[in-house]
């Protein structure tokens, strides 16, 4: 109940403090990762949270599953169209520079064998905009700029799988089955596809009408029935949940801007508890145990690696260099990070507490950096805030005008 009761003041305050926010660094991904560290063994002690507990699993994959399902209905068809060139260097060029860019510091500083750095590469690879509200959720960042940030990180975090299990399996010393990794992403991409196009198909026939107030639960029960269908089938729900996000916004529009305002809030919900959750699981004892190499391999990771991975595969791109400075700082790692640390703490390899720990630290950093960045950073590229944000006093004039 500690975890229940931190969560729901957390999040009064949060809302309360939001227009605060949206003009300052002020970040609420933070206020949620502070009060989990606060409360967790690393605090007061209120809450004891592990990182082999189900709740940590459970949570961490229905964030992303749900973060994915809604950012991809930013990504239709037509989108992806217009900027398959920029997503495509940075997936094919961007991505695998960093994961090779955390490698080498890895092995080097840390110690790490080499099919171990790998791995730990490939977990970091995954970017995720969700802490980087500023840039990716507002109407006055040019297009290009949203969409090449948004369809990344929706589609690196399915991308980054097969590396992560080829990778954990060369560190376990065990065969790893390509065939069947590939068999679920595979798997994953056609039922996304395919279970949100046949049920807005379905929708097209006259005697299927929802009441208005009822619109939105339509893509939510898609969302649910993908979610389960995944994992009973063992098929890649990130792909298939931004594959479905996608597919939606493409066949029907309406349905989705229907959506939107429900998904965004069920996104932001699920994400808090996750940070809430994972910052318990940041203890003094957790980041004492990693060595200097460590703590600089987590600064790199984010002040060097990435930046440097993205300018490198935007070059001789129509993007301004306010724009490309952009999209190289904005790669903050997320909840597929989380997943994937999880997943290498709970195999056993040699040097799976390392690892996690190094991850722990990483997205850590990289919360407090990115999301109390993102505002600043578009002050400085002249996206100014949005100015229609009401203060406390103009909101009790309103209600009592």
């Amino acid at each position: 109940m500690a975890l229940v009761l931190a969560f729901g003041v957390v999040l009064l305050i949060s809302v309360s403090l939001s227009g605060v926010a949206a003009r300052t660094v002020l970040s609420t991904a933070l206020l949620f990762l502070l009060a989990g560290a606060l409360i967790g063994q690393g605090g007061f002690g209120l809450a004891k949270i592990a990182p082999h507990d189900p709740l940590v699993t459970a949570l961490a994959d229905i964030a992303l599953f749900t973060v994915l399902f809604t950012d991809g209905q930013r990504a239709n068809v037509r989108a992806l169209k217009e900027g398959w060139r920029l997503s495509g260097r940075a997936l094919g060029l961007g991505m695998p520079l960093t994961m090779v860019g955390i490698a080498v510091p890895a092995h080097f500083l840390v110690g790490l064998d080499w099919p171990t750095a790998l791995l730990l590469g490939a977990i970091l690879s995954p970017t995720d905009p969700v802490f980087a509200a500023a840039i990716v959720g507002r109407d006055d960042v040019p297009l290009r700029l949203r969409r090449l940030l948004n369809v990344e990180s929706g589609l690196n975090d399915g991308l980054a799988l097969p590396f992560v299990l080829i990778f954990l399996a060369t560190a376990a010393h065990a065969d790893s089955d390509l065939g069947t990794v590939g068999i679920e992403l595979v798997l994953g991409l056609v039922l996304g596809i395919a279970i949100p196009a046949l049920v807005t198909l379905a929708w097209r026939l006259k005697v299927l009408t929802a009441e208005p107030r009822l619109q939105a639960l339509g893509p939510l029960a898609i969302a649910v029935m993908l979610y389960a269908a995944c994992h009973l089938t063992h098929a890649n729900p990130y792909l298939a949940a931004f594959a479905a996000g996608s597919t939606l916004a493409t066949m029907d529009k309406m349905a989705a801007e229907h959506f939107e305002p429900l998904g965004g809030l069920l996104s932001e919900i699920t994400k808090f508890a996750a940070l809430l959750v994972f910052g318990a699981l940041v203890t003094p004892e957790r980041l004492g145990h990693l060595s200097v190499g460590g703590w600089v391999l987590a600064v790199l990771a984010i002040i060097l690696v990435r930046p440097a991975a993205m300018l490198l595969s935007l070059l001789r791109t129509k993007m301004s260099g306010r724009e490309r400075a952009a999209a190289a700082w904005f790669g903050p790692k997320g909840f597929a990070s989380v997943v994937y640390g999880l997943l290498a703490l709970q195999s056993g390899i040699p040097d799976a507490e390392l690892v996690f720990d190094l991850v722990t630290v990483t997205i850590a950093l990289s919360i407090v950096l990115h999301s109390s960045t993102d505002v600043p950073v578009a002050k400085a590229l002249s996206f100014e805030p949005p100015d229609n944000l009401p203060t406390g006093r103009q909101e009790i004039d309103r209600r009592t005008g």
